[in-house]
């Protein structure tokens, strides 16, 4: 994997504070597995960790899609700006 620095998103403290979260989260999960806690609480958990993760990505790849996005097409030709826009747009989806 190639390392960029490039300077934090004003997103990123609260991206890792999520993924912290979802760490601790994962940890229960563990622990009730290895006390044989009941399935539903156990996927329950698993749900809760999964989505933690998930908001965590795509709080992250918007933020990218906002910022690096945007400071990359600086200056392009502005009937071309329309397509990246509507690109950004479209991804809020995803």
């Amino acid at each position: 994997m190639e390392m960029n620095a490039h300077p934090p998103h004003q997103s990123h403290p609260a991206i890792v504070k999520r993924l912290k979260r979802a760490g601790g989260h994962l940890q229960s999960v563990i622990e009730m597995i290895e006390t044989e806690r009941a399935c539903l609480d156990i996927a329950q958990q698993l749900h809760a960790v999964e989505k933690a993760i998930a908001q965590a990505k795509k709080t992250l790849i918007h933020d990218h899609l906002d910022h690096c996005l945007t400071d990359a097409t600086d200056g392009i030709d502005p009937a071309r700006r329309v397509e990246i826009d509507e690109f950004r747009a479209i991804a809020k989806y995803l």
